[in-house]
């Protein structure tokens, strides 16, 4: 599920066009750093530059009549300049330099000017866009100022002959041409620099969230294995203790720990299941406050009394919210058992917030406001069997993770009069807008 999610999140998201390909950057960008060859080469955009290059080049040659004709020197030059562009995002440097001094060769001796240039502008682009600048530039540059050379001095020794200085007007033109090559591959890199960025980052998130994961399920699975592994083992002692006096006692404890490791079989089906299909719905109900008196019975077959007190006007808790309440009681009980002499619990269960009459028509109506918060508290009488009071160990680290998802708080500690106590504050937030909306008509 994490590796899934994770490709996910890394992944090209769907539909290649329009904003996505803006936002996202094309597929091709995100199959690895060039400087490690892991990214495939780029076959189909070299062999289609490389037939525009040499039509094109044929084309420009009819219309300059007064430079060399293209001979089989002019089309291998044309070819190598084009061909360089096979490896440009795995040596962007060298491919820059490659076709500025493969061009500047093919200028030099005479031939037509032409789509040649554009074999320049991809491989500058290419080395922009990977980080090096500054080879890009250079090559570029060193291109600009030979073309300079020998449109204005070198031209008397180079073919063809009679030819004359280039005009200043056409060299503006050149700079203008080179000056957009820059700016294009510097939009593009910093693009890409920003799409590098999103992609870490959702990537950090996919982690995060099955960090995240891994935490619950660990959570969940300590709850449910230290309640339920805490009666049977007390159990187990009973039946040791009176197989032989009393046989149908000890009938009983196994007839516990059958229904203990049963039930603890249950819970940990369902959350491994939650694990395997994460977007199937759970087959079973995660457990609630509904369940409370279930784990009251079982905390009476370890020989433990426990008393549960509701006060306030009930509230339909959130699923999340529910399992969290329930949760916090079992750990509790689990660790008065475990952790304390005292046979004797008491539960309070406290639905706080406003009780009075609401104003307006909802007043009129008899309706009663909303509770605000979950209080809970466990109290146990007894001195602890050890030195971990109450439990140490991961039992009160999970309350307190679940309280803190729920942005509720955990206190746990021993009481003046002796005992332990524990008492949890869970907010209950409540959609207005959501209430509004799923209201029956007469209520609204």
């Amino acid at each position: 599920m994490d590796e899934q999610r994770e490709r996910r999140a890394d992944g090209p998201p769907p539909g290649w066009g329009g904003p996505s390909l803006w936002r996202h950057g094309p597929p091709w960008w995100n199959q690895g750093d060039g400087a490690n060859g892991g990214r495939r080469l780029p076959w189909l955009t070299t062999l289609a530059l490389t037939v525009f290059v040499q039509i094109g080049s044929g084309f420009a040659g009819h219309a300059q009549s007064g430079r060399e004709p293209l001979d089989p020197y002019a089309r291998v030059l044309l070819f190598l300049a084009t061909a360089v562009l096979l490896f440009r995002h795995r040596f962007p440097r060298s491919v820059a330099w490659a076709t500025a001094g493969l061009t500047l060769v093919y200028i030099g001796a005479g031939y037509p000017y032409g789509p040649v240039f554009f074999a320049v502008a991809v491989g500058c682009f290419a080395a922009v866009v990977a980080g090096h600048r500054r080879a890009a530039w250079s090559a570029v540059g060193a291109l600009w100022a030979g073309h300079l050379l020998i449109a204005h001095w070198l031209y008397r020794w180079l073919p063809p002959g009679g030819d004359g200085a280039r005009r200043w007007s056409e060299e503006i033109a050149v700079a203008v041409w080179v000056v957009a090559i820059v700016a294009v591959s510097e939009l593009a890199r910093v693009r890409r620099e920003q799409w590098v960025k999103e992609r870490a980052e959702r990537a950090q998130a996919a982690r995060r969230r099955a960090d995240e994961e891994r935490l619950r399920m660990a959570r969940e699975l300590h709850d449910v294995l230290a309640h339920s592994i805490s009666v049977i083992n007390v159990q187990a002692g009973v039946g040791l203790a009176l197989l032989d006096s009393d046989p149908e006692q000890a009938r009983t404890a196994l007839t516990t720990i059958k229904a203990a490791s049963k039930e603890a079989l249950g819970e940990v089906r369902q959350v491994l299941d939650t694990l395997r299909a994460p977007g199937d719905a759970p087959r079973a109900p995660a457990p609630g406050l509904d369940r409370l008196p279930e784990l009251v019975e079982q905390a009476r077959s370890t020989g433990l009394t426990v008393d549960v007190t509701t006060e306030g006007t009930r509230a339909k808790l959130p699923p999340g919210l529910d399992l969290a309440a329930f949760r916090i009681v079992q750990e509790a009980l689990t660790n008065v058992v475990r952790h304390s002499v005292s046979r004797h619990a008491r539960v309070l269960v406290r639905y706080d917030g406003a009780d009075a009459k609401a104003d307006g028509e909802n007043g009129k109506n008899g309706k009663n406001g909303k509770s605000t918060a979950l209080t809970l508290r466990i109290d146990d009488d007894g001195p602890a069997t050890g030195t971990d009071a109450g439990g140490s160990g991961n039992g009160l680290a999970g309350m307190r993770e679940r309280a803190a998802a729920l942005d509720g708080t955990i206190e746990a500690g021993p009481r003046p009069d002796g005992g332990f106590r524990v008492t949890a504050v869970l907010p209950l937030v409540a959609d207005r807008g959501a209430t509004a909306r799923t209201a029956p008509r007469e209520d609204q």
